[in-house]
C-alpha cells in the first residue's frame, strides 16, 4: 500500500489551485496531446489526484472513456466534483493492486505518481497486466532537483530552519529521478519495448501563490510539522523570500516520459 499518512495535511483545494499550475498543468497538457496521437479509447490515469491530469485528458482525447484512480479518497473525492463527466469515472483504488480486469485498457498513465509507490515494479506489472496487447503505459517522473528551480529553492529555504537538512524533496517527489532506474524497473514489470525522452518545459511563477501550494497545499507540509510542529509560520516566509526572485518569471522543469508497449 502507498502510505498516505504523507498526505493527510494536504488540502485538495490548495493543492489544485497552486501546485497545478506551477507544476503539473504544463506536463499534464503536453502528455495529454502525447496521449491523444495514439487514439487510445479506454484510457486508466493512476495516482489522478485531485484531476489536473484527467481535466487535460479530457479535452485532448474528445473520444475516449477515462477511469481516474488514487489511493486517496479525499483527492479522488474533489476531483470528482470539480470534474463531472459521462465519459469520466473516478475510483479509490491503489495502482500496485488494481482492480480492473487483464487487458482492459488500451492506456495506463500516471503522472508524477510513480515516486510515492512503495513498489515500483509492481505498479509497473499491474500496468502491464490491464493493458490490451499493443497498450502503451506513459510514465512521467521528474528529473534531477537541481534543473527543477522552484521547488529546489523551497527545499534550500525550509532546510535553512533546521539544523539538519531534512532532504524531503530528494526523498519524496525527486527520489525517482535516474532515467535508467526507471526504464530497469518497467523491463522488470514484463515491459519490452520502452521509449524514453527528457522533456524539458516551463512554468510561470507567481511568488505567494507558489509559496502556498508548496508550503500549505502539498505533503511538505506534513514534512515541516513533523520536524517542527510550530514552524510552518517561519517555513512560509522563508520559502515566499526565496521564491521572490522568481516572481513574474518564467522557471524551467525537467522530467522524463517514459512510454513503454506491452
Amino acid at each position: 500500500m502507498v502510505d498516505t499518512d504523507v498526505f493527510k495535511h494536504s488540502t485538495p483545494s490548495l493543492y489544485d489551485r497552486y501546485m497545478g499550475p506551477l507544476l503539473f498543468e504544463p506536463y499534464a497538457k503536453y502528455v495529454a496531446e502525447r496521449v491523444a496521437l495514439l487514439e487510445p479509447q479506454r484510457i486508466l490515469e493512476t495516482a489522478a489526484g485531485t484531476g489536473i491530469v484527467t481535466r487535460a485528458l479530457v479535452e485532448a482525447v474528445p473520444e475516449a472513456s477515462i477511469v481516474a484512480t488514487d489511493i486517496n479518497p479525499a483527492v479522488v473525492e474533489f476531483a470528482a466534483h470539480h470534474l463531472q463527466s459521462e465519459r469520466v469515472s473516478f475510483r479509490h483504488a491503489d495502482a500496485q493492486d488494481l482492480p480492473f480486469d487483464d487487458a482492459s485498457f488500451d492506456l495506463v498513465l500516471c503522472l508524477f505518481g510513480v515516486m510515492f509507490f512503495p513498489d515500483k515494479v509492481r505498479a509497473n506489472a499491474e500496468a502491464h497486466r490491464v493493458l490490451r496487447p499493443g497498450g502503451r503505459y506513459v510514465l512521467v517522473t521528474f528529473n534531477l532537483l537541481d534543473l527543477n528551480p522552484i521547488p529546489q529553492a523551497a527545499g534550500v529555504a525550509v532546510a535553512s530552519l533546521f539544523p539538519v537538512d531534512p532532504r524531503y524533496m530528494e526523498r519524496g517527489p525527486f527520489s525517482y529521478t535516474d532515467a535508467a532506474l526507471v526504464e530497469e524497473d518497467l523491463r522488470s514489470a514484463g515491459f519490452e519495448s520502452i521509449e524514453l525522452e527528457t522533456v524539458e518545459l516551463s512554468s510561470s511563477v507567481t511568488a505567494r501563490d507558489a509559496t502556498l501550494g508548496i508550503v500549505l497545499g502539498s505533503p511538505f507540509r506534513a514534512e515541516i510539522e513533523r520536524l517542527d510542529a510550530s514552524a510552518l509560520e517561519r517555513a512560509t516566509a522563508a520559502v515566499g523570500q526565496a521564491l521572490l526572485p522568481w516572481d513574474g518569471k518564467n522557471a524551467p522543469m525537467s522530467a522524463h516520459l517514459a512510454a513503454a508497449t506491452r
